[in-house]
């Protein structure tokens, strides 16, 4: 069982703009002064400038474009409908947007498998949907695969039962809990827990001001340091500069990169970079766009490819 791949599925934009949809409960999005056309062109210098370092370090970037056929305005976020396991499983998630529902692509299924990719069987929940249950892949759920533990800051996204349910049919044990937010003033759920925590092979990253159960925090913690994570702290602060959305890749050599968007590295203190460094290198790209009208980032741009080969 590995816990990094050297293999990323990304989307890349055609339509990109800020989701009207998805800003109800996304509290990271956030109005820019320019016309749609040109958010979407400078998402996609983002995203090429992205992929261009990622393969710069080794990492194996399979980029397939969106398509002008819906109208999906998040596709460059395909971290949410989708898993991808080592036992040639794939997970298919249901979406709180109805036009993020449209992002799930059976032909990129196929042009996974014209790669040389294996999948022996398909695990669907989209079918919650039609009773306003949501889970959404790798932005709800934290996947520590090695130890075979699964985090979930419970949220309008994130539905408990469904989450158990994922958890037995994939063999994982459940580690839930409630994280927060301040917005004006009020604490509401984040709406993903990747924005608030990153499992690595030999450290975590972790925003645990965001969980104010205190017994649901020392749970947390209590799975990590048992698992000899050693754990990094982030402010909520930093949070909100996506220093949460964090994921650990390999590249050339199999050597290990943490990736993450020139915000979320600038809002980082010396000392935590210099934790970080023990673990691994840092990868940074500017998303500056994309993060401000999707409220997502570097994180949740990457859908990791853990299928075996023929």
């Amino acid at each position: 069982m590995k816990q990094t791949t050297n293999t990323i599925l990304m989307i890349r934009p055609i339509n990109f703009r800020k989701n009207e949809q998805t800003a109800i409960n996304n509290y990271f999005q956030e109005d820019i002064d320019l016309r749609n056309a040109e958010i979407n062109k400078k998402a996609q210098e983002e995203f090429d400038t992205y992929v261009f370092k990622l393969k710069s370090y080794g990492v194996n970037v399979i980029v397939i474009s969106d398509t002008a056929q819906f109208d999906t305005p998040d596709s460059i976020f395909p971290n949410n409908w989708i898993s991808f396991h080592e036992n040639g499983t794939v997970g298919l998630y249901p979406m709180f947007a109805e036009n993020r529902r449209l992002e799930r692509r059976e032909d990129i299924l196929t042009e996974l498998e014209t790669q040389g990719f294996v999948i022996e069987n398909i695990v669907d929940y989209t079918s919650a949907e039609e009773e306003n249950l949501f889970l959404e892949a790798t932005g709800s759920i934290i996947l520590d695969r090695v130890n075979r533990k699964a985090y979930c800051a419970l949220s309008p996204r994130a539905d408990e039962d469904l989450f158990i349910e994922f958890c037995e049919d994939f063999e994982f044990t459940p580690v839930i809990f409630v994280a927060n937010q301040t917005v004006e003033g009020k604490r509401e759920a984040i709406y993903h827990t990747n924005v608030m925590m990153c499992v690595a092979e030999t450290f975590a990253v972790i925003c645990l001001d965001t969980i104010d159960d205190k017994k649901e925090r020392k749970n947390v913690l209590k799975h990590l340091k048992e698992d000899g994570k050693q754990v990094i702290e982030i402010t909520e602060s930093q949070m909100n500069n996506f220093a949460g959305n964090m994921l650990q890749v390999r590249g050339e050599n199999d050597e290990l990169f943490l990736v993450m968007s020139k915000t979320a590295h600038d809002s980082l203190t010396q000392s935590q970079i210099a934790k970080i460094n023990n673990h691994c290198k840092i990868i940074s790209s500017s998303l500056e766009t994309i993060e401000t009208c999707g409220g997502g980032s570097a994180r949740c741009m990457m859908a990791e490819v853990f299928l075996p080969k023929t």
